[in-house]
């Protein structure tokens, strides 16, 4: 496998990461310790992932927009430069008192770093091989993994020592990391359709246009689409409120960054690693189903840990978390994996982001969701319903037609 592939995505998805880091867990756990209420936090971190959820409906104007002059290279690029121009509002804006401010610049964030995501995955599409794909998918998991370490649970463990002027700028910087590198690196990235014998003989518009009807028509997009607004409802939720959560149960701001940086990262990471190797060689659907039977079934034990031990039940938390982290590793990676196998690469801005959509979809309903269940009837009702959506979806595997080694 080419170096520079997994050198370019780790960082590409390493830029991606810090920011999500820092908005969907340092941000949260700081609200929540100054006293946010929880339905509030939750309204913010699901309006943040609306634009990831809806960006297939800009897509196609990366699959149009792209010439010699005006690359994917060059999507990505401007993409950042907005990101880490709205991140400066960090700094203006206070979190508490200027909620509503600080949000407003924070979803023009989120517009273009979604944006950037669908031209870095349109990218990946066009230049990898569908057998080494859950591989990639692997490290750029890792380099996004990486980055929600540094700026998710970092950013809580260093603030109180580079103050939020401190933090800010190594996220803006983070953020922006990776702009070189796409600009500058010799490598074999180019238009998919440039060489099409569509490009050559009717117009861009015509050939994304017949691209996007075709996969309209077939039976594995609309399957896609289903697996990816409901699979990941356990963990996805989980994501997004376990800073509140440890919160609620005694832990400090800082004991739950240096758990989200060390730990919980590094098993994402060996999770995503392990997952994307092991779905190229034994089946993706298999190994997709396998993965997410394990994540529930961890989540469902944090829950049930919440609701019987009083005595260690700190401990006994982290323990399920940490099992929760690795499964997630493992689905993350070889679910991606799965969607660019069904995935047109004329049209991979297009189809693969409807894909991503609704994945990020399932992330803003299940944590509206989750929002609305816990002060009523805790965290482990809300987990544990969320469990059951997760498995209900396996049942929707088979109808993937996948041909490479499933």
């Amino acid at each position: 496998m080419n170096t520079s592939r997994k050198l370019l995505f780790a960082s590409l998805y390493l830029s991606e990461g810090a920011p999500i880091g820092f908005l969907w867990l340092a941000l949260p756990t700081r609200l929540r310790a100054a006293g946010v209420p929880i339905e509030q936090i939750t309204w913010l971190t699901a309006v943040l992932v609306l634009p990831w959820t809806f960006k297939f409906a800009w897509a196609p104007l990366i699959d149009l927009l792209q010439s010699p002059r005006w690359s994917l290279r060059s999507w990505i690029a401007s993409a950042q430069t907005l990101m880490g121009l709205t991140l400066l509002s960090l700094l203006v804006f206070d979190p508490v008192s200027d909620f509503r401010l600080l949000a407003t610049f924070l979803i023009v964030h989120a517009f273009a770093a979604a944006t950037q995501d669908v031209a870095i995955d349109a990218l990946c599409i066009s230049v990898t091989a569908p057998m080494e794909r859950g591989e990639i998918n692997g490290w750029m998991q890792t380099g996004m993994l990486l980055g929600r370490a540094m700026l998710g649970g970092g950013a809580l463990v260093v603030a109180p020592y580079v103050g939020n002027v401190g933090v800010v700028g190594l996220l803006v910087g983070v953020t922006m990391s990776s702009m070189l590198l796409v600009l500058f690196m010799a490598t074999d990235l180019k238009c998919h359709l440039a060489d099409s014998e569509a490009e050559r003989s009717d117009s861009r518009l015509k050939a994304v246009g017949r691209s996007v009807c075709q996969a309209i028509r077939e039976r594995n997009t609309w399957v896609g689409l289903s697996f990816a607004l409901i699979g990941g409802a356990a963990f996805k939720a989980l994501e997004a409120i376990y800073g509140p959560f440890l919160i609620d149960r005694g832990f400090t701001e800082s004991e739950v960054g240096a758990f989200a940086a060390l730990p919980m990262i590094g098993l994402m990471v060996a999770g995503a690693l392990a997952g994307g190797f092991l779905s190229d060689r034994f089946g993706r659907r298999r190994f997709v189903a396998m993965s997410l039977v394990l994540t529930c079934l961890s989540v469902a034990a944090l829950a049930i840990c919440d609701m019987t031990f009083e005595v260690e039940r700190g401990r006994a938390l982290l323990v399920c978390l940490a099992f929760a982290a690795f499964g997630i590793g493992l689905f993350t990676s070889s679910s991606y994996a799965l969607f660019m196998d069904i995935t047109h690469p004329a049209v991979a801005a297009t189809q693969f982001s409807a894909f991503m959509g609704l994945t990020n979809g399932c992330e803003s309903w299940s944590t509206w969701l989750s929002g609305r269940i816990i002060p009523d009837y805790g965290y482990p009702v809300a987990l544990l319903v969320l469990c059951v959506v997760s498995l209900l979806s396996i049942g929707i595997l088979p109808f993937f037609n996948v041909r490479a080694r499933d």
